[in-house]
């Protein structure tokens, strides 16, 4: 199947990138479709860890062209420091490997400013965002008044960014927040359009192209499906499609690039979040610290991007059910097992309770989840480190109960299962 979409099916944080990682091994392209640097991608090698919030993983792999799909929204500062990142691994950014959509919206301080100020103006209603100016970005190409990359090639490019920051202290000063200064911000992004200029490309085309000649693109996912735009537990989501039918859209792909797609859906063995919103699994206190762990590894629950700590709390099986008819899931990847061992017992929730009634479909989405109480499923843990264990038949056999009831719940097969944060840490079940 040349395209392969690989798409987190809970809140984000489910660990893409290092299934990402071990897809592009044997990948040709790799191409994030959506979101900014408000993501966090981890692939670990060995003792280097990289951390990527746009570049797509796949790149780690020398044979990977890497693609930043016309659904973003670029960070150019975020983008150099990544790709400088990159270039001291050993890692190379050339244009040949690097390709920007032109169609990909920038986002600038002025949207980083009116993020900060919106939220504060929310007050105890705020939406918990990064402050990244990801959805004043994503509200300015709604608008039509967004600026994407194609316009850094433009002669009159610093006049549009200059009547964009106008336009954006017209809006701050309403919000009782201080303006920025035009210059600077027009003098630092000429500096980035000559840098970038030979990185943008009709990337839609080009993957088009790709995929007639029988190449593989990994279309890489940010986020995860409950905080979609418009499937996900709204108001507290993204300000993206994060579901895999968003990845034709988000990379300029039609409806033949998706007939024999390969959809993978990464879950954790557990459930974590970021920031507000509902949680019906959500757990506290020691079992809390127990799944978080306490920041000390790269590993641990706290956020890629913001170094939030997560909310955590048992899988939930409603959740992903729903998540897997979104996409389209057709096979999962199970990551941070290992974290489970240990427990004498785990919880997977397999309906929701309410007024007595029993629901294991959700009547209007996962926007208002107050209404129902968790109905769980006790399963037995397993005392043994599954670090070690690279083939199905070595795991606990309780492990493998654990990983067979989530394949009845959700309705698709289980096909690889994390058991550590390294690279060759992960278990093929064929």
């Amino acid at each position: 199947m040349p395209l392969q979409i690989i798409v987190g099916a809970q809140w984000g944080d489910e660990g893409k990138g290092r299934i990402v990682d071990w897809f592009a091994a044997q990948g040709d392209f790799s191409a994030r479709y959506n979101g900014g640097d408000n993501a966090g991608h981890t692939v670990t090698v060995g003792s280097r860890i990289f951390k990527l919030h746009l570049i797509p993983s796949g790149i780690i792999h020398p044979q990977i062209v890497a693609i930043l799909g016309n659904g973003m929204v670029v960070n150019p500062h975020t983008l150099f420091d990544e790709m400088d990142m990159l270039r001291q691994a050993g890692i190379s950014v050339s244009p040949e490997r690097l390709r920007l959509s032109y169609a990909a919206h920038l986002i600038t301080p002025a949207h980083q400013a009116l993020d900060k100020a919106l939220e504060a103006a929310r007050g105890k209603g705020n939406l918990g965002t990064t402050g990244r100016g990801i959805g004043p970005a994503y509200t300015d190409k709604t608008t039509r008044r967004g600026l994407r990359l194609a316009d850094m090639l433009a002669p009159d490019f610093c006049e549009r960014i200059g009547d964009h920051v106008a336009e954006a202290n017209r809006t701050l000063s309403m919000l009782g927040a201080p303006g920025l200064d035009p210059a600077p911000v027009c003098e630092q992004y000429r500096e980035f359009a000559g840098r970038l200029k030979s990185h943008i490309a009709d990337t839609s085309l080009e993957l088009h192209a790709a995929l007639q000649a029988g190449k593989t693109v990994l279309a890489e996912g940010a986020q995860g499906t409950l905080l979609d735009i418009d499937f996900g537990t709204y108001p507290f989501v993204t300000s993206s499609s994060t579901t895999a039918p968003g990845a034709l859209t988000g990379l300029g792909l039609g409806l033949d690039a998706a007939r024999d797609a390969r959809v993978i859906g990464v879950v954790k063995a557990f459930q974590t979040r970021v920031g507000s919103g509902p949680f019906p699994t959500e757990v506290f206190d020691d079992l809390a610290l127990r799944l978080r762990g306490t920041g000390e590894h790269p590993w641990d629950e706290y956020g890629t991007t913001t170094g939030r700590p997560r909310r955590v709390g048992w899988l939930d099986g409603v959740l992903l059910k729903y998540a897997i008819r979104i996409n389209g899931i057709r096979e999962l990847a199970v990551t941070k097992l290992d974290i489970l061992s240990g427990l004498k017992s785990l919880q997977l929730c397999t309906a929701y309770r309410r007024d007595g009634k029993l629901f294991t479909d959700l009547p209007f989405g996962p926007a208002d989840l107050s209404p129902y109480e968790p109905v769980y499923e006790e399963l037995h843990g397993w005392r043994e480190d599954v670090s070690a264990v690279r083939t199905w038949a070595d795991l606990p056999p309780a492990a493998k109960t654990y990983l067979e009831r989530l394949t009845g719940l959700a309705g698709v097969p289980v096909r690889l299962v994390s058991v550590g944060p390294e690279r060759e840490q992960i278990v093929n079940h064929p």
